[in-house]
């Protein structure tokens, strides 16, 4: 800090001298002195500047930069400008993906100017909100998007944002082999915008610990990013969408792979190493795959590689996030107050008042955005008669019980209940018990010492939320709505997208997704569902129904009828536990003759 105010003083007095300079990041920047309180510094390893300048215009807004030292800079403009040909071929073919693309500029060797893109958090700061281990969790970023967008329709555009820009960057860094991506060069707009920043290493140089691979996924798609895409923790039609964005994405940059090749190597005697022989153009080129079809590219980036599976499933990836999250936590200021990540704002005694009881008086069931249970807390304050109604999970009264363990000392602070619990911790036995439980832990809590009772944490944990306003007057109680989901007996019913085209006297059909299968689910082997399709009808072979309740395995074969020896027969592989499977696998061209 002190290096950063002596520099800052210097600026000073080159704006006393100067009166005013345009930003090298755009001609039109024009300001007129720097904001020293706003300014500071970020914790990775460059340390790079976060400087606020004024604007000339009285009307206009501080202009936020990054001014970093340290890294060559020259390699984060050519990702950007290439990324940034790639939204422009995009939107030519009228597909907008919401891409957020921002300035950078190399002012000389190791170091230049970044633009800062306002309203926008880390991934690391959004999902240590829920704690070090945050990276392993489904729902911090879903709570963090539905925390700045309250409002149902708000929060859909947003989560639609989010889906678009997401598969942007899934293919942009894919192609471009970026790597060294981890949750703090990953960000994410109250918007729903996601975008990459720190592109210190492309072309698939990857860093190494040792012999092994820092970036383990072809690229970053984890389960919190699903969890968004879904609307909860299972597949729903809406990740169909999203791959098919992935894949429609994908092919339309593959058309232009010459452009960016030869734009590529125009860069190889500039100087950046890691865009410094053909080897590193070769990337780009077995990326892109400009030898195959539309169909087999889609096949290729779906199922071959296991592109977007393996991304999911990726352990390291999330083991990555959780390393650096540790790594970070040196750089945390212990004056810094911790804050509830379901709460959009802090409130404080004196802006809700004060307090006057508290009653946890009923739980209820919950279907969305996951099963489980929530608790209807009554709150009272002084001096009105008005009675509000909260309502919290199990989990969001242990976030606050463990943000309050960061400010006080456990003896200030009454036990906690226990979080584990033998047989289902979602039965109605447990929720009953952890109802009186909970009761005399925030019957406690503010009757604690007044520095623990009127804390912002308590208030803001008691503050009613858009979804407690939301619910007031109505009846939660789902038992009647249960019928409306309840699954037709006897059959089997849902849709099958398909992909069929006809070529040198071949039919060649291409499985992409199923949506919404119901029913009972028919047993075969272990507990796995073929779906025949017979000229885009969905059938079943009729087994012995599962009786636990659980969502099939299904796979899809297919016949071109007549067939009586069934020698047209193809399968796809076999999908796990899902009622929306997505397969995009190319059904090998069946040869036809004339009379078929």
């Amino acid at each position: 800090q002190g290096i950063l105010r002596e520099g800052l003083e210097d600026v000073k007095q080159f704006f006393n001298a100067n009166g005013s300079c345009r930003l090298p990041l755009s001609p039109s920047l024009l300001v007129k002195g720097i904001v020293p309180r706003d300014c500071s510094y970020f914790n990775s390893n460059a340390v790079p500047l976060k400087l606020s300048f004024q604007n000339v215009d009285p009307l206009g807004e501080n202009i936020r930069v990054i001014f970093k030292c340290g890294d060559d800079l020259r390699q984060d403009m050519l990702t950007l400008q290439m990324i940034r040909i790639m939204n422009k071929i995009w939107v030519q073919e009228g597909l907008d993906m919401r891409m957020v693309i921002f300035r950078c500029f190399s002012t000389g060797r190791g170091r230049g100017m970044v633009e800062m893109i306002p309203n926008a958090e880390t991934l690391r700061k959004i999902q240590v909100e829920h704690g070090v281990t945050g990276s392993f969790k489904d729902r911090p970023l879903a709570d963090w998007l539905q925390k700045h967008n309250p409002e149902e329709d708000e929060y859909e555009k947003a989560v639609e944002n989010f889906i678009y820009s997401c598969a942007g960057c899934c293919v942009a860094t894919y192609v471009l082999g970026i790597c060294d991506r981890h949750n703090d060069n990953i960000m994410l707009k109250t918007t729903g915008h996601m975008f990459h920043i720190d592109f210190g290493r492309f072309l698939g140089h990857a860093q190494m610990f040792g012999n092994i691979k820092r970036d383990r996924a072809p690229f970053v798609f984890t389960s919190d990013m699903a969890y968004v895409i879904n609307g909860g923790d299972k597949p729903s039609s809406r990740f169909h969408d999203f791959v098919d964005l992935c894949c429609q994405a994908y092919n339309l940059i593959r058309k232009h792979t010459h452009l960016f090749l030869n734009l590529l190597g125009l860069m190889l005697s500039c100087g950046i190493p890691e865009l410094s022989d053909l080897e590193d153009l070769k990337y780009v080129y077995d990326a892109l795959r400009p030898q195959d079809s539309d169909a087999d590219a889609t096949t290729y980036f779906t199922r071959t590689l296991g592109l977007i599976e393996s991304s999911l499933g990726s352990v390291a990836t999330k083991l990555n996030f959780f390393i650096h999250n540790l790594a970070q936590m040196k750089f945390t200021g212990s004056d810094a107050c911790p804050t509830l990540s379901f709460a959009p704002r802090t409130h404080t005694i004196k802006t809700s008042g004060r307090i006057r009881d508290v009653f946890l008086c009923r739980h209820e069931r919950v279907f969305n955005p996951s099963k489980g249970y929530t608790y209807i807390v009554k709150v009272q304050r002084e001096g009105t008669g008005e009675v509000v109604f909260v309502q919290r999970t199990f989990e969001e009264f242990q976030e606050l019980h463990n943000k309050l363990r960061l400010l006080f000392p456990s003896s200030l602070l009454p036990s906690f209940p226990s979080r584990f619990v033998i047989g289902r911790s979602r039965g109605e036995a447990v929720a009953e018990r952890r109802k009186e439980e909970l009761n005399g832990y925030i019957w406690h809590l503010i009757h604690a010492t007044p520095e623990v009772a009127e804390c912002d944490l308590i208030y803001t944990f008691f503050h009613p939320l858009p979804r407690d306003e939301k619910a007031a007057g109505t009846n939660p109680t789902p038992k009647a709505a249960d019928a409306t989901w309840a699954r037709p007996l006897g059959k089997v019913g849902g849709e099958v997208k398909l992909s069929i085209s006809y070529k040198n006297n071949k039919l060649f059909i291409m499985v992409m997704h199923i949506r919404g299968l119901v029913g009972v689910w028919w047993q075969c082997g272990g507990g796995v569902c073929p779906i025949t399709v017979l000229m885009g009808c969905l059938m079943s072979s009729p087994q012995p129904p599962l009786q636990d309740g659980n969502d099939p395995d299904p796979y899809v074969k297919t016949y071109l009828l007549p067939d009586p020896q069934k020698t047209t027969k193809r399968k796809t592989k076999v999908a796990r536990k899902t009622c929306n499977p997505t397969y995009n696998e190319m059904v090998r061209g069946v040869r036809m003759g004339r009379g078929d």
